[in-house]
């Protein structure tokens, strides 16, 4: 296809990268901006934010994100943030907190399912908080378990 067109410009992403919207407790991926990303010209993705998401067809990305813009405690958490996007996604609730996106613009640093989050690129997740000014948010173990202890 690339060949049909030399002009446009492909992009993919990871071979790890969930494809599709996942059912209720299914795996997708957790995410940070890359330089690609322009985050002083965002009206979406804030600092700090919680980022997770699916691979689609067409080679782009279909995310959904928490920044905690109004403040509420119990998102001061990154993993909090995570936990509320991955709900809203799995559940298609209604939000303005969704955007596909350029595989180019995020990094996939990890994985969130229904009991977890897993951390493959730990170092990523801090750079992101570090850049954000949050890393008292940041989580204290590659692995965050939810619901039981």
């Amino acid at each position: 296809m690339a060949e049909d067109n030399p002009g446009r410009e492909f992009t993919t992403y990871s071979k790890d990268t969930p494809v599709g919207h996942p059912s209720f407790g299914g795996r997708v991926g957790v995410f940070t901006p890359t330089e690609m990303f322009d985050l002083g010209a965002s009206t979406t993705i804030r600092k700090g934010a919680g980022i997770v998401g699916f691979g689609n067809p067409d080679g782009s990305l279909t995310v959904y994100f928490e920044a905690n813009r109004f403040d509420e405690s119990s998102l001061h958490k990154w993993e909090n943030k995570v936990r509320k996007a991955y709900d809203r996604l799995i559940a298609l609730a209604p939000t303005v907190s969704k955007a596909k996106m350029n595989p180019s613009t995020l990094e996939l640093v990890g994985f969130i399912d229904g009991t977890n989050i897993t951390l493959r690129h730990p170092e990523l997740l801090m750079e992101w908080l570090t850049v954000s000014d949050a890393m008292d948010t940041a989580p204290t173990s590659n692995v965050i378990t939810f619901g039981r202890k």
